[in-house]
């Protein structure tokens, strides 16, 4: 298997720790095993072991971390599905099925190309 990190430009691949790359290879060794007891789950895999595990990527991302110094975190089943986490701070909608949504208002200074119903500085 390919590593993510070969995908990355090599002034960002350098900098990838030796130890997350051999997680990464040793989860790629153990996956078909892994499939029958985490399938559609998110783990956090270091030193040969699953170190945390659930449904929320975030969440699992964290304890991941706490558990070992360079896990490599992963949706077990879902590899080649693209998923971005970021970091920010603003509120949450925590009623979204799923992970939270931001909440994010916006002021319209354009109100014509919104249509007729919003108003100058009007706010979505």
């Amino acid at each position: 298997m390919k590593s993510l990190a070969d995908g990355l430009p090599p002034e960002i691949a350098h900098q990838i720790h030796p130890d997350w790359r051999k997680n990464e290879a040793a989860y790629w060794a153990v996956r078909d095993q892994l499939l029958a007891r985490h399938e559609g789950q998110w783990v956090g895999f270091a030193d040969g072991v699953v170190v945390a595990s659930g449904t929320r990527p975030v969440v699992v991302f964290h304890a991941a971390h706490q558990a070992a110094e360079h896990p490599y975190v992963i949706c077990v089943g879902r590899e080649d599905e693209p998923y971005r986490m970021r970091r920010a701070n603003f509120s949450y909608d925590t009623t979204y099925p799923g992970e939270a949504l931001p909440v994010r208002s916006m002021i319209v200074d354009d109100f014509m190309a919104w249509g007729p119903s919003f108003g100058p500085g009007g706010v979505l």
